[in-house]
């Protein structure tokens, strides 16, 4: 007997997932079409990776454009799309300088690997980072490390021991942690995984005091709330403090795998020729759709109209929460990075959502996250709103996940 597609995967794949019973085929814009014939809003993104959307025109085009002339030479050479990437966050950020890999993890690994290198040419060889509980760096060893959530952890110990965690958002916590060894504090300015928590801009200011008189680099995971999830290009435009080091990946590239480290140049200097590097960060495929990525998201106007349409999704929830005081307990969140806190369990929701055609996802138990396209109309959000409300209001806040 011939297996299904879906058969295949459980069969050969390594089972890291747990996987919808969905196998989607194609998408276009905020829409993605499966196997039988179904539509779904999206208004996950793949985890804020498609900002744009799916089979974003300009994007397509530069990806098999640049596939017919040069896929790869690695980074002992000069090639055009990665300038223009580099020229693009440069001139748009805090950042003097670039450096490009393949994800998320990977970019905390250079950030952490430049603070080590700090700690060493400026700190008396100072090599410790404070990083923040329900944090989520990645899977890699120090970002796991990084990382301040014991269920992601498990079963890795034992972890790099050079990471400490304190609350987010306790500034004496923090500072009662500091120690001669402290070279760096790494931070998401809003937790995602961990909740959709925004920080608090006295939080950040006191924190960037501090790094600026202990001589600490200051880092921001902004993997999943940079490139205009935020409805600003990068999330630390809210609170009016920059980081030293800044990392982005998810949606730089829509969909194909991008990482950047963006650093102020006197941290930047400290990397030279051998101390890092990658054999596929930057290749002109990817730089081509980041290139794409990067002009819409700087087109003027463009934030503005995200910054309107994310608000106007923000109260369509905070309605929903005024009408559902019972089981909508808190609305958070910036920009189209937007969590609802339910009085239950979620998963048994995000089910229920996508057999009505609609893609969501449910982080910390009890908390469904919505990170949609950046381009989701105002109709699109009327419509999924419209039907989270009448599912909320059929909700059993005491079911379990089966």
């Amino acid at each position: 007997m011939s297996l299904t597609e879906m058969q295949k995967i459980d069969r050969y794949v390594m089972g890291t997932y747990k996987r919808s019973q969905v196998m989607f085929l194609r998408g276009r814009g905020c829409t993605l079409f499966d196997d039988q014939g179904n539509e779904y809003l999206d208004l996950l993104a793949g985890i804020a990776v498609c900002n744009l959307g799916h089979a974003h025109p300009a994007v397509t085009k530069a990806v098999c454009d640049q596939a017919l002339s040069l896929t790869h030479v690695s980074n002992l050479f000069y090639t055009e799309p990665q300038a223009v990437v580099a020229e693009l966050l440069v001139e748009n950020s805090f950042a003097d300088q670039v450096f490009f890999c393949n994800s998320g993890a990977e970019a905390n690994e250079g950030a952490l690997k430049l603070a080590r290198l700090w700690g060493k040419e400026k700190l008396n060889g100072a090599f410790g980072v404070i990083s923040m509980e329900r944090s989520f760096h990645g899977r890699t060893f120090a970002a796991l490390s990084a990382t301040g959530q014991e269920m992601i952890q498990k079963g890795y110990d034992p972890l790099a021991p050079v990471f400490s965690h304190v609350p987010f958002g306790d500034f004496e916590v923090l500072q009662k942690q500091w120690d001669e060894n402290t070279c760096a504090v790494m931070m998401e300015p809003v937790q995602g995984e961990g909740g959709v928590v925004p920080a608090e801009k006295e939080y950040l200011e006191k924190v960037r005091k501090l790094c600026d008189e202990k001589g600490a680099l200051l880092i921001f995971d902004e993997v999943q709330t940079g490139l205009g999830r935020t409805g600003k290009l990068f999330a630390y435009e809210h609170f009016g403090i920059t980081p030293d080091i800044m990392t982005l990946a998810k949606a730089l590239a829509n969909g194909l795998p991008a990482g950047a480290v963006l650093a102020k140049k006197e941290a930047a200097d400290l990397f030279g020729p051998g101390t890092h590097g990658t054999t596929f960060g930057a290749g002109p495929i990817v730089m081509a759709a980041a290139r794409e990525v990067m002009q819409v998201l700087t087109e003027p106007g463009f934030m503005d109209d995200v910054a309107q349409r994310s608000a106007y999704f923000k109260q369509k929830l905070e309605q929903i929460a005024a009408k559902l005081p019972e089981k909508v307990l808190e609305v958070r969140g910036l920009g189209f990075l937007l969590g609802l806190k339910l009085s239950g369990p979620g998963a048994p929701l995000v089910k229920e959502f996508l057999e009505k055609g609609f893609v969501v996802n449910c982080t910390q138990g009890d908390i469904l996250r919505f990170v949609p396209p950046l381009i989701i109309t105002r109709e699109q959000i009327d419509a999924f709103s419209e039907v989270l409300l009448q599912t909320l209001i059929g909700w059993d806040s005491g079911q379990v996940e089966k």
